[in-house]
């Protein structure tokens, strides 16, 4: 039989995909839950094949059975759907930033906001399958990674873990991401006019993403600089992540501990040396691709980490980890 999983906020960008993505699992039957009073039908295709769609009542949960639930709301629906979900018996995937900081005062400090679950948050599973598998099978909830913090931890932990950066120099990260990014509730902002033909930072030295990044890479906040960009295209993730190498003599050494840590992992790419990602590579697709350059002489090294954002950076990665969770194949549905 296949397992029944429903989707909250299927009409945002991360939800639709988590729909798409579904669509091909052979293991799971899913069901989109209603959240909110909205007009039309869930799928404004006549006659497809679109998931039932029922009311996102934690009874209504129970009764269908459902085996996992994936929130692909703001933060603040999170932490009010992923208790009510919990009780009803299903496994959560929350995709917001809800239950990533593992603290309180992590999340005030960068939400802005008092975190109303602490319990939850001290429980939840921090899903980045690459770093923490052996913990997501287990979980009841797991938080999901952010995008620009997923290519930015993939890229930077396994230097960290090899002892290979000079952390009193810094690491700087420079993120650049499509519009898809910012969800789709639509801002001014993001608005086609201030988009096109256009690039601009922001969030400057405050992205939340931040914590994520310092939490999973083991770094406190004065060792990393990180800038968020936006690229006037709908989708992907670009980083460049620039430090000061020590004991490496080579890019071919810098690869090699790369090699080392993502020995058999299905979803990095690495390059040879001297070659980049780009984000034509990886545009849906769940893949982390990786390249590496190394000046010797003066040990300035550079990584680039290219994803997409609504698949590895977000609905991919949440179905790698209902994999895991569930007992299938952690590639299965995925490419």
């Amino acid at each position: 039989m296949k397992a029944k999983v429903g989707i909250v906020g299927y009409r945002g960008y991360s939800g639709a995909e988590l729909v798409h993505l579904l669509a091909r699992h052979p293991g799971a039957e899913t069901f989109l839950l209603e959240h909110r009073e909205e007009s039309g039908a869930a799928s404004a295709i006549r006659g497809s094949d679109s998931p039932e769609c029922l009311p996102c009542d934690p009874q209504v949960v129970h009764a269908e059975g459902l085996a996992l639930v994936f929130l692909a709301t703001p933060p603040e629906v999170s932490l009010t759907l992923a208790p009510a979900m919990l009780d009803a018996g299903a496994r959560v995937i929350d995709l917001s930033g809800a239950f990533r900081l593992r603290t309180p005062a992590n999340y005030l400090a960068w939400y802005k906001e008092t975190h109303t679950q602490p319990g939850l948050l001290a429980e939840a599973v921090y899903g980045l399958p690459e770093f923490c598998r052996a913990a997501i099978p287990g979980a009841r909830l797991v938080a999901n990674p952010g995008c620009y913090p997923t290519a930015a931890n993939l890229a930077i932990r396994p230097l960290v873990e090899a002892g290979v950066v000079d952390r009193a120099a810094g690491i700087v990260c420079d993120a650049k991401s499509g519009v898809s990014g910012a969800g789709r509730k639509p801002t001014l902002k993001t608005s086609f006019c201030e988009v096109t033909e256009n690039f601009s930072a922001y969030s400057i030295l405050r992205h939340r993403h931040v914590p994520e990044v310092l939490l999973t890479s083991n770094l406190e906040e004065g060792e990393l600089s990180f800038t968020a960009h936006l690229l006037p295209i709908d989708r992907g993730i670009l980083e460049t992540i620039y430090f000061r190498a020590r004991n490496i003599r080579s890019a071919d050494d810098l690869l090699a501990v790369y090699e080392k840590r993502y020995q058999g992992e299905p979803f990095i790419r690495l390059y040879q040396p001297g070659h980049a990602p780009d984000l034509r590579a990886v545009a849906r697709t769940n893949f982390c691709d990786i390249g590496v350059t190394l000046d010797a002489k003066t040990g300035r090294g550079v990584v680039v980490s290219a994803i997409d954002n609504l698949v590895k950076g977000a609905a991919g990665q949440a179905i790698q980890n209902m994999n895991l969770m569930l007992g299938f194949a952690e590639t299965e549905g995925l490419r």
